[in-house]
């Protein structure tokens, strides 16, 4: 199990091991999320939304207009 002190101004460092898994480099962001059991989650966060533009591409074919999407209707 990997270890780390958080020093007086709030700061640690991530062990080089957890750093290797998370293949985190200087200048990754972690994200924090503490759980309802008290639990603290920290994840390497390595995309933005952003970098998702233009992944997908429109379909080819027949078109569908957005109100026939719906099937409740």
């Amino acid at each position: 199990m990997a270890e780390s002190t958080i020093t007086a101004k709030g700061q640690t460092t991530v062990p080089a091991d957890i750093r290797a898994v998370m293949r985190a480099k200087p200048g990754t962001r972690l994200v924090w999320s503490a759980m309802p059991d008290g639990t603290i989650i920290v994840r390497a966060k390595t995309q933005s939304i952003r970098d998702m533009a233009g992944m997908l591409k429109a379909p080819k074919g027949k078109r569908v207009a957005i109100e026939d999407m719906n099937p409740w209707r």
